[in-house]
């Protein structure tokens, strides 16, 4: 370093010059510049951010305490005349309200488990959590800017759900901040007019639980059938683990996820000092969700809901989430206390027609009776044994070697097993000790009935089950519950494509001799006989096995069969899906309805009018409008939507054939007085289940007829649930003309030489048959010989033998009823002599279907 004085003599003149001073001042002035804007910046935003929160708050709704109190209006329920035929109300259906003290009557257990999972700072806070907001703004930060993490608080939740209920439907995110300075300024509000006591009994008597449950007093029935002020800690923290998301978190669904939010609600309550160890310990300790399973359905309902309106409220619900964005807990609130008027398609006259008939016990061959038990042993020690229907069915089972050990053939057998079963436990309980015992005893078999306008896709009747239904939202065999289709699944997954753009017709030839799987089984025909070149129209008419396997394998190909089933509307079906992995209906075994999950009897309906609608199918619909209080259009369903399936020659060349199946074929028990009818019936393996699926020129209809517990029941009657199909549709065309089915200008009549195929010259053995006007034989028959040989005549003499006896082989058949005119015979074809009425069918046992289910069908 230079030290020297000429050195230290420049600096100090530099330093000191007069430049230097003026670049320093002009430096700082410039920086008091910037530090006076970003001031005057800083002043300017907080008076605007206050201008403009002032006039948010400005606009907020004026309402008082009362407006955020569960209330609303009674939803009616229509039938389509416009009668009203059912409420909802949320004081006797969805919600039972309940007061803070009755709630609390014995512990304050769940009030403290909504706050320590919701809103831990409730008691401290004035309605805005300042900490949880900061909180949620540097979590967001942190995660690049996602602020998913909430801070509402439980009075800003009660708020946001009953005053600002289209917060779903917000699209900008000044439509956000409005609503949530509204919402804050509100809580701030409100918590001045209410004590926190009176907000927290309004929240829980609002909140969703899942289950169709509004308010914890209907979810502490419907989980744990007590009232919710006899509930435990263990129980108050998994209703309060249910409210972040009821579909997530319901224990009946899924008990696992709610088991982990119920493990952090009692870890919240221990660390906030509501609970000590000792009551964390028991609570964690309780196996809650086996009395769950048993419980959930044991609420009881004086006025149960018919099945119909069970369907259309689950119906309605999904709409309402699907269309208009609403949550769940809205929709719910909605339905129950929006004061809606849902106009549903249900037609009361044949809706009681079913209900009648399905009710008549003469209608079944037997009458039998399916038992469900649980029970729940309370010990004073604290400790819980559970006993559910399956331990009872091990007992009967190993006791009596009896395969079907749930059904009996009187309720007091029933009820004596029970007894039985209960006195081997050897339950002995003392002071302190508690039971709790779940008993329902159902007819058998049961069944399942859909009626609908096939021109329209109005669902004009559902029967969901046979017996006193007792509660509302009960099990729906109808709309809920999978069955195997038999062969109902051949018309629809092979001669459908078949006809529609394979090539074939109604007189194309099937080889109808042993054949196999591609897994070496041999596919079996229900009756055991083969009947060598068989007409598709024929095939069908009698259901056989081999031709529809044949025709799926060879003609249409596994996916194209899959692909139809698809736009029939069919759901259930599976293909390697996560649930059922390795698992495929894309496979032989679809041909005749072995399929991995089942179908509903109303999809099943749906599928079939499609046929009945000239091709185009039509999605079912159970209302065709829901309107707000105020009489506005809130969903408009009269328009449901439409996809052509089949062409409609197609339609009407399966509409024909099936004509035989119910006037000569397998469903002669069905066939109409003075009407019209084609259909298809199916029978599953062990005649495990019965359908008839059938339309008229109105209306279209299926009947599943079976046992709960998939009790075979090839010793009793085939056509009992035929019976119930008859019954039932000759009831409603009363009064109706037969107009019969149109023939489309699509399709043509020809006749052709029943030994050839070709079209008939003089001296051929001839058979009317309708065609596609694209897909008629082009081709004359050469001619036959004059000199019969004797092969010839051996084969004439087998065939007038086999006609002659036809009659009086097909099941049910009455010789006094005509065949419809319109419909082409074939006089040179006979049903063989041999077809039992009762049939069975065999099992393939490699078809890679569900293990449970039969893969092949009877007739």
């Amino acid at each position: 370093m230079n030290y020297g004085k000429n050195n230290l003599s420049r600096k100090k003149k530099r330093i000191s010059s007069k430049k230097r001073m003026k670049q320093k001042r002009v430096g700082v002035r410039f920086f008091k510049a910037i530090v006076i804007c970003m001031i005057l910046l800083a002043v300017i935003c907080v008076v605007g951010a206050g201008i403009f929160a002032k006039k948010i708050i400005d606009n907020a709704p004026a309402v008082s305490a009362e407006d955020i109190l569960p209330q609303g209006y009674t939803t009616n329920i229509t039938d389509r005349n416009g009668t009203v035929i059912e409420t909802l109300k949320d004081s006797d259906s969805n919600r039972v309200y309940k007061t803070y003290e009755e709630i609390t009557a014995n512990s304050e257990y769940l009030p403290h488990a909504f706050v320590a999972i919701e809103d831990e700072r409730f008691y401290d806070h004035n309605g805005i959590d300042l900490q949880g907001i900061i909180r949620a703004g540097l979590v967001g930060i942190t995660n690049g800017f996602n602020f998913s993490e909430g801070a509402s608080t439980l009075t800003q939740q009660l708020i946001k759900n009953n005053l600002f209920p289209d917060f779903v439907n917000e699209k900008t995110f000044f439509d956000r901040l409005e609503r949530k300075l509204q919402e804050q300024y509100l809580a701030l509000e409100f918590e001045k007019e209410m004590s926190k006591t009176e907000i927290l009994e309004a929240y829980m008597n609002t909140i969703n639980l899942g289950q169709g449950c509004l308010g914890v007093q209907t979810a502490s029935l419907r989980y744990f059938n007590k009232d919710v002020a006899d509930l435990t800690l263990s129980e108050c923290a998994v209703i309060a683990a249910i409210t972040q998301n009821p579909t997530e978190y319901d224990p009946v669904v899924y008990p696992e996820a709610n088991s982990e939010r119920r493990a952090v609600v009692l870890s919240n309550m221990l660390e906030q000092g509501y609970i000590t160890q000792a009551e964390y310990d028991e609570a964690i300790a309780d196996p809650v969700y086996d009395r769950i399973l048993q419980t959930s359905t044991v609420t009881e309902d004086t006025t149960p809901y018919s099945y119909f309106t069970d369907a259309l409220i689950e119906d309605v619900i999904q709409d309402l989430m699907d269309e208009k964005g609403y949550s769940e807990a809205q929709a719910y609130n909605l339905l129950y206390s929006g004061g809606l008027t849902i106009q549903s398609t249900q037609d009361t006259y044949i809706q009681q027609i079913c209900d009648t008939v399905v009710a008549d016990e003469s209608n079944y061959p037997i009458t039998e009776y399916g038992i469900e038990y649980a029970l729940t042993v309370y010990w004073a020690d604290g400790t819980v044994e559970n006993y559910s229907k399956e331990n009872l069915a091990s007992y009967l089972s190993s006791t009596y070697g009896d395969s079907n050990p749930l059904v009996f053939s009187s309720q007091d057998e029933a009820y004596a097993a029970v007894e039985e079963y209960k006195s081997y436990l050897g339950i002995n309980t003392e002071a302190g000790d508690s039971v709790d015992e779940n008993i329902n005893v159902t007819l058998q078999p049961q069944v399942s009935v859909v009626v609908m306008d096939q021109y329209t896709g109005q669902v004009k009747a559902i029967v969901g089950g046979r017996g006193e239904k007792t509660t509302s939202l009960s099990l729906n065999r109808a709309t809920s519950t999978t069955r195997q289709p038999g062969s109902c699944f051949k018309v629809l997954s092979t001669y459908a494509p078949g006809l529609n753009e394979c090539g074939m017709t109604l007189a194309t030839t099937i080889k109808d001799e042993p054949y196999k799987y591609a897994s070496g089984q041999q596919v079996n025909n229900w009756d055991g006989v083969y009947r060598g070149d068989t007409r598709v129209r024929y095939a069908i008419e009698h259901s056989m096995n081999v031709c529809a396997v044949r025709t799926l394998t060879e003609t249409v190909g596994l996916e194209k069969g899959y692909e139809y089933l698809q736009n029939f509307g069919f759901t259930t079906l599976v293909n390697d899906d996560p649930d059922y992995p390795g698992m495929s209906d894309i496979a032989q075994s679809t041909a005749l309805g072995g399929i991995t999950r089942g179908v509903y009897n109303l999809e099943m309906t749906a599928a079939y009018a499609a046929i009945a609608n000239g091709g185009t199918y039509t999605e079912p619909t159970l209302y065709t409008q829901i309107l707000d209080h105020d009489g506005n259009v809130l969903i408009d369903n009269t328009s449901p939507a439409t996809h052509e399936v089949i062409k409609e020659s197609t339609a009407y060349l399966l509409t024909s054939a099936m004509e035989d199946v119910i006037n000569r074929g397998t469903g002669t028990t069905a066939r109409l007085s003075g009407m019209s009818a084609a259909g298809k019936t199916g029978t599953t393996e062990n005649s495990t289940d019965l359908w008839l699926s059938a339309f008229t020129p109105y209306y279209t209809a299926s009947v599943w007829g079976g046992y709960d517990e998939n009790k075979h029941m090839e010793s009793i009657s085939q056509s009992w649930h035929m019976s119930i199909w008859r019954q039932i549709m000759q009831q409603i065309h009363e009064g109706l003309s037969d107009t019969g089915f149109e023939v489309p200008s699509s399709v043509v009549q020809k006749t052709i030489c029943t030994q050839t195929g070709n079209l008939a010259v003089s001296g051929c053995p001839t058979l009317t048959e309708y065609f596609d006007v694209d897909n008629v034989p082009t081709q004359s028959c050469a001619g036959h010989r004059t000199t019969t040989t004797e092969e010839e005549e051996e084969d004439t003499d087998k065939e007038k033998e086999e006609t002659d006896t036809s009659d009086s082989e097909t099941e049910n058949t009455d010789p006094t009823t005509p065949t419809d005119p319109s419909t082409p015979t074939d006089p040179t074809t006979p049903t063989d002599p041999t077809t039992p009425t009762d049939p069975t069918d065999p099992t393939d046992p490699t078809t890679p279907t569900d293990p449970t289910t039969p893969p092949e069908t009877t007739g």
